[in-house]
């Protein structure tokens, strides 16, 4: 049975709103885990068919939470998951880019297969007090959220990906 596992971290709110909007939308497809990345175990990705990944980009990088996610499960699984499907969602103040590249890079070295570009929801946050700011994503953000965990969901669901 296809089973989607979204993995998050958010310390503002902004990634936490995104993964959930893409879970909601999933579960309605499929069987859906949506796991902090303080939480996530290996053990969660081997159980798991798809995965979406959502982080903030702090310094132009992965959060350093998300970052301790796949350190400490990138080797107990490392020849395991080949294959399998994922997305992601990045959260950022301005660009993004950066962190959904080293993303990508990781999912790389797994061997996963993208299924779709990177989700990327641009708060403007510029100043500390904006930084540090809890986060509401618009509405039309989530929406875009949702249609990826719908899309995901419905894929593993029907053996697409």
């Amino acid at each position: 049975m296809a089973h989607l596992l979204i993995v998050y971290h958010s310390r503002t709110g902004g990634s936490r709103q995104m993964a959930e909007a893409a879970a909601d939308a999933a579960r309605e497809e499929i069987e859906v885990s949506l796991l902090a990345a303080a939480d996530a175990q290996p053990a969660d990705l081997i159980a798991a068919t798809g995965y979406i990944f959502c982080a903030p980009e702090n310094l132009a990088a992965l959060s350093g939470e998300m970052k301790e996610f796949f350190d400490r499960c990138y080797y107990p699984i490392l020849g395991q998951i080949e294959g399998r499907a994922y997305a992601q969602m990045i959260c950022a103040g301005s660009d993004g880019s950066g962190a959904a590249k080293q993303l990508a890079r990781i999912a790389t070295g797994w061997r996963l297969k993208e299924v779709q570009a990177p989700l990327i929801l641009c708060t403007h946050a510029q100043t500390p007090e904006d930084i540090l700011a809890e986060k509401t994503i618009p509405e039309n953000g989530l929406k875009h959220c949702r249609d990826l965990g719908q899309a995901i969901g419905a894929g593993l669901a029907l053996g697409v990906f």
